[in-house]
């Protein structure tokens, strides 16, 4: 079985070359030449470190899509081995611990898409692009713990939650401030409500977060994404201009490392060749955002009994009755 797995190389390694085989079945026109060097290959976790330039100790990366996820650079290895944290590395062979959740915009994208089509009906319509820079600038105004307003984005199952299916719901109490501002930011606090639960078993665990890199489509809307998950993470949090680039530019970047590799490591190439005049803007937590923030988690935390209970209750819609 060893002689069938792939030698496990660090990034400024090489990979091996493209071989006149492999240039020709990727581009039978001849144009594509034999002989580029490769860079050791890796899964988007890894590609996306690079993207976002988040190699270093005590920085991280997330990325909010249809799932979100978060990869923290460990000074040293866990003590203990939480099973809500998955263990890999960066390119260079540093541990990283890695929390995952199966749920993340996908919701908030559905509500989006609501109120697209009500101001549609209402003769007013706006784009796609255009509702979600309203929802997001009105969750601004929302109250710091979301004014009583609980939102669940689970679509599917979610374990950090202990959640083996999903029922996305709005939850409130008859004295909650239900206003559009509030509930806005409810789904987004949603988004980043799992995650934030593996990063406080990271916390337990001693590890130091100096900032966080985030990219993905939520954080188009410039600053607010970005400053509420600061404060869901209690860290500063950056987005860099070339994060949406994504796992094909960092694998890209990977390779172009390989000619400098005698001299720089891989953190000091990307601090000194790849991002140096980078443009990034940084949001630190607010301290009120963070307070509201716990306090809506402490809810959320304890409304996942009702979470549960609807899971239970609400079997998946099959056909019609």
């Amino acid at each position: 079985m060893l002689t069938l797995l792939p030698a496990v190389r660090v990034a400024g390694e090489h990979g091996g070359v493209l071989t006149a085989e492999g240039a020709r079945l990727l581009d039978p026109s001849g144009a594509l030449r034999p002989g580029i060097p490769l860079c050791p290959p890796e899964g988007d976790a890894g590609t996306g470190m690079v993207a976002t330039n988040a190699v270093a100790p005590r920085t991280g990366n997330v990325s909010a899509g249809t799932s979100v996820f978060a990869m923290v650079v460990l000074e040293r290895p866990l003590t203990a081995a939480p099973e809500e944290i998955d263990l890999v590395t960066t390119p260079a062979g540093d541990p990283v611990a890695m929390v995952h959740c199966n749920n993340g915009a996908s919701e908030l994208a559905a509500w989006a898409g609501l109120f697209g089509r009500f101001a549609a009906a209402a003769s007013h319509p706006l784009d796609e692009d255009a509702v979600f820079e309203v929802l997001f600038r009105e969750a601004l105004d929302g109250r710091p713990d979301a004014g009583g307003v609980l939102a669940y984005n689970q679509l599917a199952g979610e374990p950090i939650a202990g959640l083996d299916a999903g029922r996305p719901l709005v939850v409130r109490t008859p004295d909650s401030a239900f206003t559009l501002a509030n509930f806005a930011r409810a789904q987004l606090y949603g988004v980043f409500s799992a995650l934030a639960l593996g990063m406080r078993v990271l916390t337990s665990e001693g590890v130091v977060l100096e900032r966080m890199h985030a990219h993905g489509g939520m954080f188009r809307t410039a600053g607010v994404a970005q400053r509420l998950l600061a404060a869901a993470l209690q860290a500063p949090v950056a987005v860099g201009e070339r994060a949406a680039e994504g796992g094909a530019w960092g694998v890209a970047v990977l390779a172009s490392s390989l000619a400098h590799a005698e001299g720089l490591s891989l953190r000091a190439f990307l601090d000194q060749r790849v991002f140096a005049r980078a443009p990034l803007r940084v949001t630190a937590p607010d301290p009120a955002d963070v307070a509201g923030f716990s306090h809506y988690l402490d809810r959320y935390r304890a409304g996942l009994a009702i979470e549960a209970a609807a899971v239970s209750a609400l079997r998946p819609l099959k056909g019609t009755p």
